[in-house]
């Protein structure tokens, strides 16, 4: 999720919080950590700079897997006053929170906080909103994954019908026609992931932007999982035949639809 520069309207920035949020964009969570904590040495900003050090703190343990960084993304969180923050930062607190529990492998209250924030998407970008939707269904599937089967069909029935309605809403998502496919097989439905998966290939082309990567986890879920899974449902002694089929009958797919 990227920080966007605070509206005009909410006051001016220091510029060590300014210089942060860029740097934070820029992948360069080294540097934010430093510019933020600058900057929370001004009242005025010490609270979104608290926010853009606490996510730096998150991206960064991502990459180095440091408990460190979790402990420290933590504590700038709690520090937080909710009340100082913009409309817009208020939201990327919900989502800072929300990867912290989940980074944390407390999927289920992730679920919960990435769900809140959705509620407020209309303030994110398309691409914010995206990624948003995207921690939103890895988290539940993540803690679908730690329940028994009859107790995980319920949480993934309600991540299809949100995907289902995104996917009417924006076509071409990749967050939507991936997590539907995913999710629908996850539930058991593998006919409906299978077909969720052609039409989510042929979707793809709607949004230029994101098509080769939807396609590429699209391809990797079906060959890997989708396939195999549908040839055990065969007899034994008509499996191997029904690998190659299935294979034949994907790789047509991509090769109409290019």
């Amino acid at each position: 999720m990227l920080l966007v520069t605070a509206p005009l309207a909410w006051g001016a920035e220091h510029p060590s919080l300014t210089k942060a949020r860029a740097l934070y964009n820029a992948a360069d969570y080294d540097a934010a950590i430093s510019a933020a904590t600058v900057a929370r040495v001004d009242p005025a900003s010490a609270d979104a700079s608290a926010l853009v050090a606490a996510r730096s703190h998150l991206e960064r343990h991502r990459l180095r897997l440091d408990p460190g960084d979790l402990v420290a993304a933590r504590e700038a969180l709690g520090a937080i006053r909710p009340a100082a923050l913009s409309p817009r930062d208020r939201v990327d607190l919900l989502v800072g929170l929300g990867q912290a529990l989940y980074l944390g492998e407390t999927f289920g209250a992730a679920a919960e906080l990435f769900d809140t924030a959705l509620s407020q998407s209309w303030l994110l970008g398309a691409r914010d909103r995206l990624l948003l939707l995207d921690w939103w269904a890895t988290a539940i599937d993540r803690e679908a994954q730690t329940r028994a089967a009859d107790r995980r069909v319920p949480l993934l029935e309600g991540v299809i019908a949100r995907m289902e309605a995104e996917v009417r809403r924006d076509p071409g998502s990749a967050a939507a026609n991936y997590w539907l496919a995913a999710s629908a097989r996850g539930a058991g439905d593998i006919d409906r992931a299978w077909h969720a998966a052609v039409a989510g290939w042929i979707r793809a082309m709607l949004t230029p932007g994101t098509a080769a990567a939807l396609r590429s986890d699209l391809d990797r879920l079906v060959t890997q999982v989708l396939i195999p899974e549908r040839a055990r449902t065969r007899p034994a002694r008509e499996q191997q035949e029904a690998l190659t089929a299935l294979r034949a009958e994907w790789d047509s797919v991509k090769e109409q639809w290019k």
